[in-house]
C-alpha cells in the first residue's frame, strides 16, 4: 500500500520540491544551522540524513579520519567536524561542494571538500569512518543532480563503489551505509558479495511509515 501511495504522490512531490528548492532554504538539526542550495540533495523531505545524524551524534569521533561519500548539503560532515574529526566531504555535484563549504563556514568548522565521482579523485588512504547515503533508485540519471537519487539501470553506482572502496578501509574502520525498504537491498548486497564485502545490520528504524536500515560494511 505504501509503495502504491508513493507512486501516485511522487510526480506531485517532485514538482513541489523542484519549486521549493529553486532558491536557498534554511535548515537546522542537531544544533547545526545551514542552508540547502538549489540542485543539492535535500534532507528536508527525506529522513536518511537525520537518521545518520542521530546515529553518529553519540559516537566518539575526535581525531578520527572521517569521510562522507556523497555529502550533499554536508550536515553529516559538519557534525563530524564539530565532534573533532578530521573530515573529508566528497560529491560529484559542484553545487553540493559549494553547499558543504558554506555550511562548514556557518558552523565554524573545517571540512576538506573534494569534487569526485565516488573515489576517482580521492588519494588512496585509510579512513576510520566512511558514511554513505547512496542513490539507490534503479534508473539512469539524466543530470548531475539526479545522481543523488538514481544508481543506474543496472546498479552501476554500487558496482563502482564496491569495486573501489576496499582500498580505503581496514578491519578497524567503521563503514556505514543507510538503505530504505524502497530499494532492492538484496540486489545491492549481492553486488557487494561479488567484491567480498558483507553487510551487517546495525540498526533498523521505522519513521513516517518507512523502514530504514543502517548497515556496517566489512571485508570478507
Amino acid at each position: 500500500m505504501r509503495k502504491t501511495i508513493l507512486k501516485i504522490a511522487a510526480p506531485v512531490l517532485r514538482r513541489f520540491t523542484k519549486y521549493y528548492f529553486s532558491k536557498p532554504r534554511p535548515y537546522k538539526y542537531k544544533g547545526i544551522k545551514g542552508v540547502i542550495l538549489p540542485g543539492v540533495f535535500y534532507p528536508f523531505f527525506t529522513i536518511s540524513t537525520r537518521l545518520l545524524l542521530d546515529f553518529l551524534e553519540p559516537q566518539s569521533l575526535k581525531n578520527k579520519h572521517f569521510l562522507e561519500l556523497g555529502c550533499g548539503t554536508g550536515f553529516i560532515s559538519v557534525l563530524a567536524a564539530k565532534k573533532g574529526a578530521k573530515t573529508t566531504a566528497t560529491d560529484i555535484n559542484p553545487s553540493a561542494i559549494e553547499n558543504v563549504e558554506q555550511n562548514a563556514k556557518r558552523n565554524g568548522v573545517e571540512v576538506l571538500t573534494v569534487l569526485s565521482d565516488l573515489f576517482n579523485k580521492i588519494p588512496k588512504q585509510i579512513f576510520d569512518y566512511i558514511i554513505i547515503n547512496p542513490p539507490y533508485y534503479q534508473k539512469v540519471a539524466q543530470t548531475v543532480e539526479e545522481k543523488a537519487w538514481f544508481c543506474g539501470a543496472n546498479f552501476e553506482y554500487f558496482k563502482e563503489l564496491f569495486s573501489s572502496i576496499k582500498d580505503y578501509f581496514n578491519e578497524q574502520s567503521m563503514v556505514y551505509m543507510i538503505l530504505s525498504e524502497d530499494c532492492k537491498i538484496e540486489s545491492i548486497q549481492n553486488i557487494a558479495k561479488e567484491h567480498d564485502i558483507q553487510f551487517d545490520l546495525i540498526k533498523t528504524q521505522k519513521k513516517y511509515g518507512e523502514l530504514n536500515f543502517i548497515f556496517q560494511l566489512l571485508k570478507q
